[in-house]
């Protein structure tokens, strides 16, 4: 699928890779729009605002990735997150991960960046995975309403399941 995209955009039948997406985008919106009109711009306002809302925070965590990667050469990235690092710069990663408070779409273009950069596969999986499946920052939240017992369970599964994640990754790729 990859290589047809790309072979797609050499020959230049198609401006970028997302060309589907956006087009499956638009005649969902274009359906929406016919179905319900006042709905679906509702909707646009709700949006709008819940971007205007969360823009400070993502602005102020693209300016911190930024800026951590700007500090950091690729050296330095080799050394704590390489193949060197070995199993305890993955284990430091899925830490790291499991503490940190991160929209995916900062994540995941920061993921990509620390790969570039010689980060080492498997680190690099235990991270995003530990990310996205622990909570360790919205833990009291989640205890408070889902209980200690289920958070706890919930938490250290989703840890655990981050590093056999991340080890399954580090062999097949």
């Amino acid at each position: 699928m990859v290589v047809q995209l790309n072979a797609r955009n050499r020959e230049g039948s198609h401006d970028s890779p997302y060309h589907d997406i956006y087009s499956l985008l638009a005649i969902g919106l274009t359906f929406s729009m016919i179905k319900n009109r006042q709905k679906t711009g509702r909707v646009f306002i709700i949006a709008g605002k819940g971007l205007l809302k969360s823009a400070p925070t993502l602005l102020a965590m693209m300016g911190l990735v930024g800026l951590t990667l700007g500090v950091l050469t690729p050296k330095i990235i080799s050394n704590l997150l390489g193949e060197g690092a070995g199993v305890l710069g993955t284990l430091i990663a899925a830490g790291v991960g499991a503490i940190t408070l991160m929209p995916s779409l900062i994540a995941f273009p920061l993921a990509g960046s620390l790969l570039r950069s010689g980060a080492a596969v498997m680190t690099i999986s235990a991270f995003v995975t530990s990310l996205v499946m622990v909570g360790v920052a919205t833990a009291p939240m989640e205890a408070k309403n889902l209980g200690l017992r289920f958070t706890l369970l919930r938490n250290g599964l989703g840890f655990i399941s981050a590093l056999i994640i991340a080890v399954v990754m580090g062999v097949l790729l």
